[in-house]
């Protein structure tokens, strides 16, 4: 399917803030070749990102940048609405930190707020991004930034065997035991002041923003992206049979 321009957010109130979605995608991966481009329930992976971010009303445009001939040909022809940047050699070593690539990517595209979002995640779903857009702004005057969150509920130890979260004395449920939560990547949100100030996404009084498990997923080995691949193909089943 493609996408026009015009498809993106006409509904935007013109007093909203305007959000950029900023995905960065490499062309080569260690440890799951070519994953960002290689086909997922029927789609480069790449594709499910960038449909479920379309889908976003409070998005006034998304940014790929990205140093891989495959994914800069794809998204010019099936997703026209899509900017992308060839990312400038300097910035394409792998043990370059991603913060040096945002602030290049904020450069680029003036924004009021930056959403940022991963290839990796393609469970995410529009309304989750939406609800996390909403969360922040309701929240704006006493957080600078939001970073999504899995939460866990489960015995973790350090490595020297002592408990993390948990009382082995004690032998509560799982459930009942307090939760800790992980950073899963899924969504960033930030200004590009708070990014150049602190050179991390993060700001001093960032929000978290819980995302449910089936949707955090992050494709990091090939166990992830067999996973991954399993519960997207049967979640698209599942909205085809709803749809008719």
């Amino acid at each position: 399917m493609e996408y026009n321009q015009s498809e993106m957010n006409t509904s935007r109130d013109p007093g909203f803030p305007r959000i950029v979605a900023l995905v960065p995608m490499r062309h080569d991966s260690v440890r799951v070749p070519g994953k960002n481009y290689r086909p997922i329930a029927g789609k480069p992976l790449y594709a499910h990102i960038i449909e479920t971010l379309l889908a976003c009303p409070e998005i006034a445009e998304i940014v790929v940048d990205t140093d891989s001939p495959v994914i800069l040909s794809g998204l010019r022809q099936d997703y026209p609405a899509v900017r992308v940047i060839e990312r400038p050699a300097h910035l394409r070593d792998g043990m370059i930190p991603m913060n040096e690539i945002l602030l290049y990517d904020t450069s680029q595209a003036p924004a009021d707020l930056y959403l940022q979002t991963h290839s990796t995640n393609p469970l995410l779903r529009s309304q989750t991004v939406s609800r996390a857009i909403a969360a922040f702004l309701d929240q704006q005057d006493m957080h600078d930034s939001l970073f999504s969150v899995t939460r866990w509920q489960t015995r973790l130890y350090w490595r020297d065997g002592s408990a993390v979260n948990h009382n082995p004395d004690e032998l509560l449920r799982t459930q009942d035991l307090p939760p800790i939560y992980e950073e899963n990547s899924c969504l960033y949100l930030f200004t590009r002041e708070k990014l150049a100030a602190r050179n991390h996404r993060l700001g001093d009084s960032p929000l978290m923003f819980e995302i449910e498990a089936d949707e955090a997923w992050d494709i990091d080995e090939e166990l992830d992206f067999t996973i991954a691949d399993l519960m997207l193909t049967r979640r698209l089943a599942e909205d085809r049979r709803e749809e008719t």
